[in-house]
């Protein structure tokens, strides 16, 4: 008889159980949190991403064009300066440790010697560009991705000292048609100059995601130089070692000043 009266009550709550939807939305929601925890920090890492590659542009065309407002001369305080304050407009996303800046002027080659580039009405001549000096800050280990200056023997200017009056670079040995992707490439005009500035950086997330973890993010701007008359990279107050935005030096801190 106990049997049966167990079997009976079994039988009583079965129907019971199955009607008892108390807690279904919390069993709802555990499934679900995953999911949506994943939808909100995916959306929070994405946002900053974009943040940091509005802020990397930001910070190229402020150099390039506050490079090519200089008048008359520019100097390697001038640089500094531009440097320093691209420095300060990257400090929210870490760019003096993860980050490049490559500031190039580009000029028109003045003859032909090596062979002439492409006609056009602009460059009637076919002169090809070149670059006649290059200055960077930052620590990530990333160069230029178009051209540097170029010694007389065709490598890259490793002495800022020179005497040359072009900063170390000869502009015959450079071959280049300009910077810039080759669907819209940079060239200067004839008498004048434009600031590239070229900036690198990789990308430092805020979540556990790897969404865009070890990515380099890149940008490029120029500007055309306003009112100079001379082109060449004055160093009026002497400065040398990490005291200038040296390319070969990689350190957060450069330039000291």
């Amino acid at each position: 008889m106990h049997v049966i009266r167990n079997l009976r009550a079994r039988r009583r709550t079965t129907p019971t159980l199955r009607s008892d939807t108390r807690g279904l939305a919390l069993v709802e929601f555990a499934y679900a949190l995953p999911l949506l925890l994943t939808l909100g920090v995916g959306g929070l890492e994405t946002a900053h991403f974009m943040q940091a590659s509005l802020r990397l542009s930001q910070i190229a065309m402020t150099v390039a064009d506050n490079a090519g407002r200089v008048r008359t001369s520019i100097d390697e305080a001038d640089i500094n300066e531009l440097m320093v304050g691209a420095k300060k407009i990257g400090e929210p996303i870490g760019f003096a440790a993860n980050g490049r800046i490559i500031l190039s002027d580009l000029e028109q080659r003045t003859n032909t010697t090596g062979g002439p580039g492409p006609v056009t009405p602009d460059n009637p001549n076919g002169y090809r560009q070149w670059i006649r000096w290059q200055r960077c800050v930052g620590a990530l280990n990333a160069a230029s991705s178009y051209g540097v200056p170029l010694d007389a023997s065709g490598a890259a200017v490793t002495n800022l000292d020179s005497p040359n009056p072009d900063d170390g670079a000869v502009e015959t040995q450079s071959m280049m048609l300009g910077m810039g992707p080759s669907s819209n490439v940079i060239a200067a005009s004839s008498g004048t100059a434009v600031m590239v500035a070229e900036v690198a950086y990789t990308y430092q997330p805020i979540t556990p995601l790897p969404l865009f973890r070890g990515w380099t993010i890149r940008r490029l701007q120029a500007f055309n130089v306003r009112q100079r008359t001379a082109y060449s990279l004055r160093n009026d107050s002497g400065l040398t070692g990490t005291q200038r935005s040296d390319c070969r030096l990689r350190d957060a801190s450069v330039p000291t000043i």
